[in-house]
């Protein structure tokens, strides 16, 4: 498994093959970083329950929300290789979408049911130079995004993938 160089553009890259391509593992920063900010909204909500509670709250409320801040605190340390998990291949007829570290799921994305490629960049990923790739497809089963791709990467597969399922669509 091979990553794509960092300047081939997509148009370059083979069709068919098994080269899974990555997402940039600056994407484990931001998965990181929204991971402890849950852990920190959640300490937060907590410590307003014993603060402005005018009893003490039962043992069971302790006990939820230790558990959730565990949970989450599991799910930081687990970013980097959640990250790594994360893969796209392109094929003859359709991208393949992979994600997951105990329960891997792969979905097959035809070009000529893609309706909409998104590239989209919110405030964190904006700041790491990353972006998402949101497709749509008819179906609500298959619509995948493909979070943590350089933006030129990102705009690059997109206007690709849009040129792929215009030709697939043709022949519809």
């Amino acid at each position: 498994m091979t990553e794509p160089v960092a300047s081939a553009h997509p148009d370059e890259w083979p069709i068919a093959g098994d080269d899974w391509h990555r997402v940039s593992p600056k994407y484990a920063w931001a998965d990181l970083a929204l991971n402890l900010i849950m852990v920190l909204g959640v300490a937060v909500v907590y410590m307003l329950i014993i603060v402005f509670a005018q009893e003490q709250p039962p043992l069971m409320v302790h006990l939820i929300i230790g558990a959730v801040i565990l949970v989450l605190l599991v799910s930081a340390f687990f970013a980097l290789r959640r990250v790594r998990a994360i893969g796209y291949r392109l094929r003859e007829d359709d991208l393949l979408f992979r994600r997951g570290i105990m329960f891997e799921r792969i979905i097959a994305v035809p070009y000529g049911r893609l309706q909409l490629v998104d590239v989209t960049r919110g405030p964190l990923l904006r700041a790491l130079g990353l972006a998402t790739l949101k497709f749509v497809t008819a179906s609500p089963a298959t619509g995948v995004h493909l979070p943590g791709l350089p933006v030129d990467e990102a705009e690059a597969l997109r206007d690709r993938l849009v040129e792929l399922a215009e030709t697939r669509r043709s022949g519809l």
